[in-house]
């Protein structure tokens, strides 16, 4: 019998968290704004997603923008560990970067530290070290990762399938890769004929309906929001159980 394929699940809402779980998601990634790409989860949402069934993996990162981290920004990084560390979830989803799009290793390494004892995963501040993947894999490894999410340092998974294949090549058995960026139904197929991934990424969305009035007019409501699919979960893990 060939070896489950696992599939995490990103989610900002409590809507989006039991989605994913009555889809039967095998990891959550829990977050808040994920149309900025994912910030650190409200202390409510992790004590909500510390009842769940599955390993929940909060986002720690305390601003949008980029990975470029100052003394400021690591005292809210570290608190925010410590908020997840509270809260008994398994896990920490971490990453950072120089001027330069190399991963900050100073930076990470205080990081991973402050998160011994939970699981970590570096998220795709490894796909702007693009110049030198291989060199971002072996720090990760020795910082103790267990996985890193990325696109290949692509916009999506689907585009950058070479310098990913590369990845797999390169992490061996040292590291899980794990593809994630646009892997819906469309592209699921073709990801998984290319790369032999054992664990996926998707945020298994569908687009909501814009609350119409003055929340949207006034900024509070983005103007293409996406939620959880319960049935787009469900199918995705029936087809990688094919």
């Amino acid at each position: 019998m060939s070896e489950k394929i696992l599939l995490e699940v990103c989610v900002d809402s409590p809507e989006g968290l039991d989605a994913a779980i009555s889809g039967g998601a095998d990891r959550i990634e829990l977050c808040s704004a994920l149309e900025t790409g994912g910030l650190t989860p409200s202390p409510g949402l992790m004590a909500l997603a510390a009842k769940a069934p599955i390993p929940v993996y909060a986002m720690i990162r305390s601003r949008p923008g980029d990975f470029i981290y100052g003394d400021e920004d690591m005292a809210a990084l570290l608190a925010d560990i410590d908020a997840v560390r509270s809260a008994g979830l398994e896990g920490v989803v971490l990453g950072a970067n120089r001027a330069d799009g190399s991963l900050d290793r100073d930076v990470l390494a205080r990081l991973a530290d402050h998160a011994k004892g939970l699981g970590k995963t570096l998220h795709r501040a490894f796909d702007l070290a693009g110049s030198d993947f291989a060199a971002a894999i072996d720090l990760a490894v020795e910082l103790g990762f267990e996985r890193i999410l990325t696109s290949g340092g692509e916009t999506t998974a689907l585009r950058g399938l070479d310098a990913l294949a590369a990845c797999f090549v390169h992490a061996g058995d040292r590291i899980t890769i794990m593809p994630g960026s646009g892997v819906n139904l469309e592209t699921l197929d073709a990801i998984r004929t290319r790369l032999p991934f054992r664990e996926i990424h998707s945020s298994c969305s569908v687009a909501a309906d814009a609350t119409a009035g003055k929340a949207l007019e006034l900024g509070f409501v983005s103007h293409r929001p996406k939620r959880t699919d319960e049935g787009i979960v469900r199918a995705i893990k029936a087809r990688l159980a094919a």
